[in-house]
């Protein structure tokens, strides 16, 4: 997704519930950075980068322009979910 004063693209997070609020949770697409536990490499049409997991932030959309750019597989969503919930595992 590409969001209005955003530098990056910017992958949605969070799930359709959350999202009905205007608002996302999204971590940003850096195409020159480097791999990482916490740097998912994705490549799809339109974009391509590292998902910084750990670099989650919250957006209101009801402020912002914004344009969804691509679709991620399922496989591929989930390796970042993991990445995102193993940030906050205590165990």
């Amino acid at each position: 997704m590409r969001i209005e004063k955003i530098k990056y693209p910017v992958l949605v997070a969070s799930k359709d519930f959350f999202n009905i609020t205007g608002e996302i949770i999204g971590c940003p697409i850096i195409k020159n950075s480097k791999p990482g536990p916490l740097h998912i490499w994705m490549c799809t049409e339109n974009t391509e980068g590292y998902i910084h997991c750990e670099k989650l932030t919250l957006l209101d959309l009801s402020i912002r322009g914004y344009k969804k750019t691509d679709r991620l597989p399922i496989s591929e969503i989930m390796n970042v979910s993991d990445a995102i919930q193993g940030i906050f595992e205590y165990i």
